[in-house]
């Protein structure tokens, strides 16, 4: 299959999941499907946008829950100061993104296990510095609680979702994502070859916290209370991690099917498993996905391809061998 084919049967895949999802509240009014749905669209939005560092230039962000914080502290707060939803998320976003950009060159100094445990680090930093400034819970006001509608935010997350897929089918297709490829490939090359590797690498983290920050207004937005330090917790970093690589890190489909596979399991895990085991239970999948399938659930259909042409091959050799017996 071409190259250019399978950007047609991308994009069509996308417009169809879009066009159904968009149909999916006129269809279905249950809230518990509707709350179901727009987690599986926040964790596409996440996943997708830690992708897009992780991913594409190879730089694993253990951080990345810093900017889907910083968009959810902006986005509430200005949200209660009597902004309107879309204005307050996008400035969350784009706080985030600025916060990105500061913190961008000293990050990009260190390399490896390095980048790892410095942005892990910083990421626990804003989580405490929040947690001691906002000690009392974020409860939504009665006139907000009175108003509060499901349907429109499930359709804005599902508006920041397909920003998140679209810029990264962007990237997949652009020269920028090839020079981030370059990049994660050997950086050292890509520089010699006359690539700007520190600009590309910031507009990675750039692009990676501008959409994680959406993502973190939209949690903002959705939820009546919770603490503000909430969205900062690294579980929120390790969510979008595992959900890349299970399904796909460095693809546009691959968070979406990881997505799917991550939300449902964890719902049937809730239900018959303690939540001290959940973390285990992931913990192992992920390990078994990288150890059988290091490009994810996207490689499964080859792999059952190869298993079973392994035994058709297997079949014939023993026919021959009866029928020269």
């Amino acid at each position: 299959m071409s190259a250019e084919v399978r950007v047609k049967k991308t994009i069509l895949f996308l417009v169809i999941s879009v066009a159904v999802l968009a149909i999916l509240p006129l269809v279905c009014r249950r809230a518990d499907v509707l709350n179901l749905m727009f987690l599986m669209l926040l964790f596409v939005t996440l996943s997708q946008s830690w992708n897009i560092l992780g991913g594409y230039t190879g730089y694993v962000n253990l951080g990345h829950a810093c900017f889907f914080g910083l968009g959810s502290l902006i986005a509430r707060l200005l949200w209660f100061a009597g902004w309107p939803v879309p204005a307050a998320i996008f400035v969350g976003g784009l706080v985030a993104l600025i916060f990105a950009l500061i913190i961008g060159s000293p990050a990009f100094r260190l390399r490896g296990v390095y980048f790892v445990f410095g942005m892990l680090a910083l990421a626990e930093i804003m989580r405490k510095i929040v947690a001691n400034t906002f000690l009392a819970i974020s409860a939504v006001p009665a006139g907000y609680v009175a108003e509060y509608r499901l349907v429109p935010r499930y359709y804005l997350a599902l508006t920041i979702a397909g920003i998140a897929v679209a810029v990264v089918s962007w990237l997949s297709h652009s020269k920028t994502g090839l020079a981030m490829a370059a990049i994660r490939e050997d950086e050292e090359t890509a520089a010699t070859a006359g690539v700007n590797v520190f600009r590309f690498k910031l507009l990675a983290l750039a692009l990676s916290a501008f959409l994680a920050g959406l993502a973190g207004g939209s949690f903002a937005f959705f939820h009546v209370s919770y603490y503000l330090s909430h969205p900062f917790n690294v579980s929120w970093t390790f969510d979008a991690l595992f959900i890349s690589y299970v399904g796909g890190v460095g693809t546009v489909i691959g968070p979406v099917v990881g997505t799917l596979f991550y939300v449902v399991l964890r719902e049937i895990v809730s239900l018959v498993l303690p939540v001290q085991v959940h973390v285990i239970v992931f913990g192992l999948l992920f390990l078994l996905v990288i150890i059988f399938m290091p490009k994810g659930l996207l490689q499964l259909p080859r792999k059952i391809s190869m298993i079973r042409g392994s035994f058709t091959a297997g079949d014939a050799k023993r026919r021959r061998g009866m029928e020269k017996a």
